[in-house]
């Protein structure tokens, strides 16, 4: 009986873990996509004129505060992924 119990035990706290991982690349790829779109919206507003050099440029601050908070979310999934 207590082996059956030790089993449910710990498969259930390999699937939080797992949970957690998930969370953690999940959100590091989410960041990652949009760093890579901020930089794509500052080299398109470096080369364009004023109009559309202001959205661009708009767009990619955007994209960083996003990606900030993507980054940020990864993180504290990460810190827990011990416990």
């Amino acid at each position: 009986m207590k082996a059956i119990v030790s089993l449910i035990a710990a498969a259930f706290l390999s699937n939080v873990c797992l949970a957690q991982v998930g969370t953690t690349v999940k959100e590091g790829a989410k960041a990652t996509g949009e760093k890579t779109e901020e930089v794509g919206d500052r080299a398109k507003s470096a080369v364009s004129s004023e109009p559309t050099k202001s959205t661009s440029a708009a767009k990619a601050h955007a994209h960083k505060a996003k990606a900030h908070s993507h980054a940020h979310t990864a993180k504290e999934a990460g810190k827990e992924i011990p416990k």
